[in-house]
């Protein structure tokens, strides 16, 4: 059965078209190490990023990172951390924690259908962490992540009673041709690092050398 893309809070969700969610959201959240950025609050977004997916024809299969020919993406896990595994996640994400909890990492691959805008959609990247629970932004750029059109945004919010801070960035990259002349292939690469906010000091290191690290190529 086709399936839609669905971006929830902080990471992404898969739902089947005509019959209910086939997964539950994603909830990854925003930030990493404290920073004393502030922005002017805005409006929160009445249109989450999945409802703006979706209103424009996009759909998406989740795929594996590491299994892409087309692709190099990864993110590397530091000293203590380990895989975590959870059934109901997308098939083919990676998740790796530090301890039972958090702090913890996410990495969500969809090869994407349809007519993808990539520099619109990612003006609409960042609408579920805005619309989370008294979300604070404390950092965001639109620059391009390697090449690639990208939105990042980094904040804290309120989840279940604990205070967290989460960073997260979308790309919207294309892998490399598989016929001269062809086009590539479109995907959604979604990275949501996360940690209760008054342990993100102690996360910092760990943290941000999974962010350095983040890599998505054309091999």
């Amino acid at each position: 059965m086709r399936r839609r893309l669905s971006v929830a809070v902080a990471a992404v969700a898969l739902t089947t078209v005509g019959c209910g969610p086939s997964a539950p959201d994603y909830q990854s959240i925003w930030s990493t190490t404290p920073t004393t950025t502030t922005t002017t609050p805005t409006e929160a977004p009445t249109q989450s990023f999945s409802e703006y997916l979706e209103s424009v024809g996009v759909v998406g299969r989740p795929v594996a990172a590491d299994q892409l020919k087309d692709l190099t993406i990864s993110i590397p896990m530091p000293d203590g951390w380990q895989p975590y595994v959870n059934e109901n996640l997308a098939p083919g994400t990676r998740t790796i924690t530090k301890g039972n909890g958090y702090p913890s990492a996410m990495l969500v691959v969809f090869e994407l259908t349809g007519k993808v805008d990539a520099a619109e959609a990612i003006k609409h990247a960042d609408a579920d962490a805005e619309m989370s629970e008294n979300f604070k932004k404390l950092n965001g750029s639109k620059d391009n992540f390697r090449g690639f059109p990208s939105s990042m945004i980094e904040g804290s919010y309120d989840l279940q009673g604990q205070r967290m801070q989460s960073y997260n960035r979308v790309v919207i990259a294309t892998g490399k041709p598989t016929k001269p002349d062809a086009p590539g292939q479109q995907y959604l690469v979604q990275l949501t690092v996360t940690s209760f906010a008054d342990e993100a000091q102690a996360d910092g290191p760990d943290i941000e050398a999974i962010i350095k690290g983040f890599t998505v190529k054309v091999p």
